[in-house]
């Protein structure tokens, strides 16, 4: 097994506010120990239809304008605010990553060249956006299975492997909810797609929108090598995703934990470990 990747997904948890993003980026790195950040880009009059722009937040105690259209414009960055995000990223070791939803914003994405790039769960089957991405981006492809069928997923894979992308792809379990019951993180996916296509795709990944850090070394133990958690500076934070995020002690000990079990993920490479020797000539009864 490869070690594990910890992935904080900053997502739109900065408000829409370039230092916040900064104070986000140097906190996972370092107090959190992670590998890497995720944001996210969309450009929302391409995203949504007019009807779904203009119409009021589903939830609008956590809207950042009049209308969802406009709550989604106040939380983006554009190219030249993510292309300091990824110099950011840089200067602090980690691995600058982003979500995208559109066209337009894979394009911009792919332009910065970052080592990786995500589809979310809810764009998989833009056949489009996938195939730009597998013909012009260069770097690891992380695909999230939330709300797809296994038929779906089949499809998806597939035409990844027509493209001949396969090799750079990393799939990631996860259940689609903010935040999901345990009962509905269903870990054993994570076993089924190592057994359905681990030899066909680079990693199989685990997203996580559920509480705690309980059930991410289960994931690790299971087989997944990237682990992509919500992270946020405050979970009181106006926003959707606050409430399924982990604040900095959680994601530090998150990535702390995930480390060290990696560590004991192996067997004795030896009958007799040398720390079990002093103990087997004092104990040992023959």
């Amino acid at each position: 097994m490869n070690e594990p990747k910890v992935i904080a997904e900053i997502g739109c948890n900065h408000k829409g506010e370039m230092d916040i993003a900064y104070e986000m980026i140097k906190m996972a790195s370092i107090f959190c120990n992670v590998d890497g950040v995720k944001f996210q880009k969309r450009s929302p009059r391409e995203l949504l239809t007019e009807e779904e722009y203009n119409a009021p937040h589903p939830n609008p105690v956590n809207s950042y304008g009049n209308t969802y259209g406009e709550h989604r414009e106040m939380l983006e960055f554009d190219l030249e605010q993510h292309r300091q995000l990824k110099k950011w990223c840089e200067d602090f070791n980690l691995l600058y990553s982003v979500s995208v939803w559109d066209m337009t914003s894979a394009k911009e994405m792919v332009s910065l060249k970052p080592q990786m790039l995500k589809i979310p769960s809810a764009c998989n089957l833009k056949f489009d956006l996938l195939g730009y991405i597998c013909d012009e981006f260069k770097g690891s492809i992380h695909l999230s299975l939330g709300m797809t069928t296994r038929e779906e997923e089949k499809r998806i894979i597939d035409f990844l492997g027509k493209k001949n992308r396969n090799q750079d792809l990393i799939i990631y379990a996860c259940t689609s909810g903010y935040p999901i019951a345990f009962e509905d993180i269903c870990l054993l996916e994570i076993s089924r797609l190592k057994e359905a296509y681990g030899n066909i795709v680079q990693d199989i990944g685990f997203s996580g929108h559920h509480l705690g850090i309980a059930a991410d070394v289960a994931a690790l133990a299971l087989g997944a090598v990237w682990v992509e958690r919500h992270f946020t500076l405050d979970r009181t934070w106006k926003g959707t995703d606050h409430a399924a995020s982990l604040e900095p002690d959680g994601m530090r000990r998150l990535t702390r934990d995930l480390k060290s079990v990696y560590k004991a993920l192996n067997q004795k490479p030896q009958e007799i470990l040398e720390v079990e020797e002093v103990q087997r000539n004092k104990l040992k009864r023959l």
